[in-house]
């Protein structure tokens, strides 16, 4: 095992039947983009862990992030001081330059996993603080409140039940997936699902479309959707057994909480490469961990980076001779 500046070279994490060398200029590869809440920082690094580098500093403590291939461009949350109501959203290139502010202070309180509907072209946050879904236009455009857990409650942050955290989108069959993660290690998150549009006469506080997809998890935090198997995932940072682990479930059928991975230090971000058949998460830890979609095989890519929260993985045009 060889170990350089915080990568664990045990293997590569790559999928089966590809195999490794210089690639052509023009040509697909895979990348990860992960965020370090502590360093307020976007990196991103070869699949294997190899090749880190530092796109964008400066953030306020970095949530979630997704990737547009077709534009070039990164997306994160920023959630800012959580009592502050100063969170935004941020975009970037794949190389970090022409940061710009999409979604700005005071129109989302604590935006913490995204999702970006390529269908669609939209992007998706859940508003921890703010206990909202929410929705806008790529260009930070036409901001909507989907979702509204408040329950008339005015004190931001003040009822952890009501924390909306991650969410994924299946657009083909038109639904929304949030976490509502609870107090710390309470046994009382949930996981939902509702459609993507508000039902006519109904509005963002009374929707009657909403339903509980899980109750009782430890900490759900962000969701990741294998639309080709029909699974969902999720990550939970609350204590074992069932908590720090990576857990799926059939999204068509029986619903069951198999928990797929274990032993991480804080699950946070996760992200699937399902033709790949593999996983990519973090934890607040700093450590980036790879596995095939069963949860076998696990490897450690990268550790002591910070405390990583969101990743993503893309496909993105090499620019290397």
């Amino acid at each position: 095992m060889t170990k350089l500046s915080g990568t664990i070279l045990d293997g590569e994490c790559r999928p089966e039947g590809r195999g490794t060398g210089t690639v052509p200029r023009n040509q697909l590869v895979g990348r990860l983009f992960v965020l370090d809440a502590s360093g307020g920082r976007v990196f991103s690094m070869n699949p294997d862990g190899s090749d880190s580098k530092t796109l964008v500093t400066g953030c306020r403590i970095p949530d979630g992030i997704v990737v547009d291939r077709e534009k070039g461009h990164i997306y994160w949350t920023d959630m800012g001081v959580p009592n502050r109501n100063d969170g935004k959203m941020e975009r970037a290139d794949l190389d970090g330059r022409n940061r710009t502010t999409i979604i700005p202070e005071g129109a989302t309180h604590t935006p913490k996993q995204t999702h970006l509907d390529s269908k669609n072209r939209k992007l998706y946050w859940s508003d921890r603080e703010g206990m909202r879904v929410m929705r806008s236009n790529l260009d930070g455009s036409h901001i909507e409140t989907l979702v509204d857990t408040s329950q008339g409650d005015t004190r931001p942050g003040a009822d952890a039940r009501k924390w909306c955290v991650g969410i994924t989108v299946d657009a083909d069959r038109g639904h929304i997936y949030w976490t509502q993660k609870g107090p710390d290690n309470g046994e009382q998150g949930r996981i939902f699902r509702a459609n993507l549009d508000i039902p006519a006469g109904q509005n963002a506080t009374n929707r009657r479309d909403t339903t509980v997809l899980f109750d009782g998890l430890p900490e759900p935090i962000d969701l990741e959707l294998d639309l080709r198997n029909r699974h969902l995932y999720w990550t939970d940072r609350g204590d074992p057994p069932r908590g720090n682990t990576v857990n799926r479930t059939s999204i068509d059928g029986k619903l069951t909480q198999d928990i797929v991975l274990r032993n991480l230090m804080e699950g946070i971000g996760i992200a699937l490469d399902v033709t790949g058949d593999r996983m990519f998460v973090t934890d607040l830890a700093g450590s980036v961990y790879c596995a095939k979609l069963n949860g076998s095989q696990k490897r450690v890519l990268a550790y002591v980076q910070g405390n990583l929260t969101g990743v993503a993985y893309a496909e993105i045009t090499s620019t290397e001779k």
